[in-house]
């Protein structure tokens, strides 16, 4: 099937740090700095936003993989934002270089994987965890 997508595709998320975004909040730390789990999360949003709009009805993305390093803390009240570019396609498989800012400078970088999923049925063998 063709998805539409191609190498180049990209797309930004922003926010400004609060304190649910924090790693007291998250229980990933003891310091109220942007959480390492919420620059993954607005990364992945990212590359979610970079191609999940040009798939077919029915067809989504889910992430897989992250080999993403956090490089400095961002305080509450700053903005963070994350860029994601779509670098491979491999079939269903998508590899995106992700990059994280704050206002001041760099704050994470690496690398994330998606696959190209039906949701139908990628939903019905999920929910079948439910039955064994």
């Amino acid at each position: 099937m063709d998805f539409n997508l191609s190498i180049g595709m990209s797309a930004e998320v922003g926010i400004t740090v609060e304190l649910k975004d924090t790693a007291v909040s998250f229980g990933s730390g003891g310091v109220k700095v942007l959480a390492t789990p919420m620059m993954i999360g607005i990364m992945e949003n990212a590359a979610l936003k970079a191609v999940d709009t040009n798939l077919p009805e029915g067809y989504a993305t889910v992430g897989t993989h992250l080999d993403v390093k956090h490089l400095t803390a961002t305080p509450i009240g700053m903005k963070a934002y994350a860029e994601a570019e779509l670098i491979k396609i491999e079939g269903k498989k998508l590899t995106f270089n992700v990059i994280a800012y704050d206002e001041k400078e760099k704050i994470g970088e690496g690398t994330h994987t998606r696959y190209i999923i039906a949701v139908d049925s990628f939903i019905e063998r999920t929910n079948e965890k439910l039955n064994r």
